[in-house]
């Protein structure tokens, strides 16, 4: 267990509940997304992320650091929202979905660096005419989340678990049931299109500008 992990144990079991509201609000809306992939609705999913935490509280005694507290808390989430799903009648596991990965809509690879490059999988080159302040924008912001939520389910979730909520590789493909290969194509697509949005909303916002 890493120290940090060690602070914050200490702290919910000591009925820190500043940090157990902290831990909440970072964590709930990434197992939101997580257990709205095994169940019917976003209500359901609801009550399973309620009944995580509930089971968090009761189980963290006996909490044995075998492996991040993050990931001891989505795999009581994965239990609860597999038990949910079975009981809403919702029984595909996530690595059993209907594959989304063959007629997605992808950037050219080539525009990528590749293995031996000093950032593989970032862009090799952005055009010119994109206006840097826009990277900062609530517009592109608006962009990329409608992106996100428009991808495919798997790698919708796939994205939000690496992009915004900063998890490993490996422990995203262990939180899914996953092979690692699986995890990086599905990461690659979805990284892939929401890039596609971006880049043609601001070439598209460039364009507008010097009309004016």
């Amino acid at each position: 267990m890493s120290a940090g992990d060690r602070d914050l144990v200490e702290a919910l079991l000591a009925g820190d509940e500043t940090a157990f509201a902290s831990l909440v609000d970072g964590w709930s809306g990434s197992m939101l997304r997580l257990a709205r992939s095994h169940v019917p609705s976003e209500s359901v999913a609801e009550e399973v992320v309620q009944e995580t935490w509930l089971a968090v509280l009761r189980g963290l005694p006996s909490f044995r650091a075998e492996s991040s507290l993050r990931t001891w808390v989505y795999q009581i989430l994965l239990n609860q929202a597999k038990t949910r799903g079975v009981r809403e009648r919702r029984t595909v596991p996530f690595a059993s979905l209907v594959s989304d990965d063959e007629d997605s809509p992808s950037v050219d690879p080539t525009r990528f660096q590749g293995p031996g490059d000093p950032h593989p999988g970032g862009w090799r080159a952005f055009p010119e005419e994109w206006p840097e302040h826009s990277l900062l924008s609530r517009e592109v912001l608006d962009v990329v989340r409608r992106a996100v939520a428009a991808l495919p389910e798997r790698q919708r979730v796939v994205v939000s678990l690496r992009d915004l909520d900063g998890q490993s590789a490996e422990e995203v493909a262990t939180l899914l049931d996953i092979s690692p290969g699986n995890q990086r194509v599905l990461l690659h697509r979805g990284r892939s299109t929401v890039r596609a949005h971006l880049e043609r909303y601001l070439t598209d916002s460039s364009e507008l500008e010097v009309a004016r």
